[in-house]
C-alpha cells in the first residue's frame, strides 16, 4: 500500500511535470492537492531541519524557486510592509537572470538558501555533482550579491539522496518543511489562506513559492495570513540550525 509519506514526495515531484498533462485533460487537480505536513524524503538522521529556532508558537515562512520578476518585489513590499523576515531559496538560472532581485532580497534582511542551478531531481546524483552544482549556485547568488551568506540548502521536489551530507559540507543546512500549501496549482487566495491557517502547528516552517509561475495569489495570501496569524498570538521566525 501507498503511504502517506510517498504521495506526498510524489505531490511535490509531479507539481511542474504532471499538472500540463491533467489541464489538458480536463482533470481535476483535487486529487493531487493538500495541506500536508511534507517531509518528502527526509529522513531521520540526515540533520534536515522543518522547525523554527525558538518553536512553540511561531512559524517560518520560506520561498522556492525566485527570484522571479514579477512577484518577488511585490512579496517584499508585502513583508516589509508587516516587518517579517523570510527565507528564500534561490534558483540558480534565475539569480543569474534577475541578480538585482537577489540584491533586493539580501537588503531586505531575508535569509539566502541554495535551490540548485536548474532545480534538479538530485536524488541518484553521486555527490561530487551535487557539489559541483551546489558551489556553482552559491558562486551565482555571490556574484549578485557579494559577501551574503548562504546558511540553509533545499533540495528540489524534496528529493534529498545525498544532498544533506554534501551541503553540510559546504555549511549549509539542509532545510525541509513541515507545511506545504499547493501554492503552485494555483487554487485561489482564500484556499491559500485556508491551507494555512488549518495546517499551521507550533514550530513549522511552511513552503511557498515567489517563483516557478505566477504566484501573484500567494504574495496576496502573505499580505491577509500575516496579521491573521499575529492576531491569534502567532510570532514568525528563522529556521531552526543544527551543528
Amino acid at each position: 500500500m501507498t503511504t502517506f509519506r510517498t504521495r506526498t514526495r510524489l505531490r511535490i515531484r509531479l507539481r511542474r511535470r504532471v499538472t500540463p498533462l491533467l489541464l489538458s485533460g480536463g482533470l481535476c487537480m483535487a486529487a493531487l492537492t493538500a495541506t500536508v505536513p511534507a517531509h518528502a524524503g527526509q529522513q531521520a538522521g540526515t540533520g534536515i531541519v522543518d522547525s523554527t529556532r525558538r518553536g512553540g508558537r511561531t512559524v517560518a515562512l520560506t520561498f522556492d524557486d525566485g527570484p522571479n520578476p514579477t512577484d518577488t518585489p511585490r512579496l517584499l513590499k508585502v513583508l516589509r510592509k508587516h516587518h517579517v523576515k523570510a527565507v528564500f531559496c534561490l534558483w540558480g538560472d534565475h539569480v543569474k537572470e534577475h541578480p538585482e532581485l537577489v540584491r533586493a532580497i539580501v537588503a531586505g534582511g531575508h535569509t539566502l538558501c541554495n535551490h540548485t542551478m536548474r532545480h534538479d531531481d538530485m536524488a541518484a546524483w553521486p555527490a561530487e555533482d551535487i557539489r559541483a552544482d551546489l558551489e556553482r549556485t552559491n558562486a551565482e547568488i555571490r556574484r549578485a550579491a557579494p559577501g551574503a551568506r548562504i546558511p540553509y540548502f533545499r533540495a528540489p521536489y524534496g528529493s534529498w539522496g545525498q544532498t544533506p551530507k554534501v551541503a553540510a559540507g559546504l555549511g549549509m543546512q539542509p532545510l525541509g518543511w513541515r507545511l506545504a500549501i499547493g501554492d503552485w496549482e494555483p487554487p485561489g487566495t482564500d484556499e491559500l489562506v485556508r491551507r494555512i491557517e488549518e495546517g499551521v502547528t507550533p514550530g513549522a516552517v511552511v513552503l511557498l513559492h515567489d517563483g516557478g509561475g505566477d504566484r501573484s495569489q500567494t504574495v496576496e495570501a502573505v499580505d491577509r495570513i500575516v496579521p491573521a496569524l499575529r492576531a491569534a498570538h502567532w510570532r514568525f521566525d528563522k529556521p531552526a540550525r543544527r551543528a
